[in-house]
């Protein structure tokens, strides 16, 4: 960054003149802060910070397929093709959490697990950072899906998704950033 681009990043940039807690919990901490705009104009921002989360895109061997689940939102109440996923616990690997997470929901055991990409889903009020993983093949462990997470499993064809997403069938943000990145650059 030269010094122009330095000046005008300082001149744009917002104040925060304190933060104060309202709720903290194991999954979410609730603050408002106090914020100055460039122009003067202040006003208090509600601002979540949430654990990591990983989700993993698992495709079958012949990479045509995506391990995924059916479960139902309650705060959305809608029933939604996901990826398995989580949040990440404390001091844990997140790739880690991304192989048990898959194992714990589906039944299946990734081979294979690497990064695939990473993103934030609401910059301007939350700091939720969510890494999404890409396995290569699964083993299926003879357990059965958690109950408490999955209706149904099931191998998607990856042809299909575009249609899921646009038919309100894939509704969650990393579900599919996942999925239209594996099929942006496969």
């Amino acid at each position: 960054m030269d010094v122009g681009e330095q000046e005008a990043v300082a001149l744009t940039r917002w104040t925060i003149h304190g933060e104060r807690l309202v709720d903290d919990t194991r999954r979410l901490r609730l603050s408002v802060a106090s914020v100055e705009l460039p122009d003067g104009v202040t006003f208090e921002q509600y601002v979540l910070r949430m654990p990591r989360a990983a989700m993993t895109v698992v495709l079958d061997d012949a990479q045509d397929n995506v391990l995924m689940i059916w479960r139902h939102r309650f705060v959305v109440d809608r029933w939604t093709w996901e990826l398995p996923g989580g949040y990440v616990d404390p001091n844990e690997d997140p790739a880690s959490t991304a192989a048990r997470e898959v194992e714990e929901e589906t039944g299946w055991r990734p081979r294979d697990i690497a990064p695939l990409t990473t993103f934030q889903p609401l910059t301007g009020t939350a700091d939720f950072e969510n890494l999404i993983y890409l396995a290569r093949g699964a083993d299926d462990t003879g357990k059965p899906a958690d109950i408490n997470e999955t209706e149904r499993v099931s191998w998607i064809p990856l042809s299909s998704v575009r249609d899921l997403i646009s038919q309100g069938k894939i509704i969650g943000a990393a579900a599919q950033i996942g999925l239209l990145t594996v099929l942006a650059f496969r």
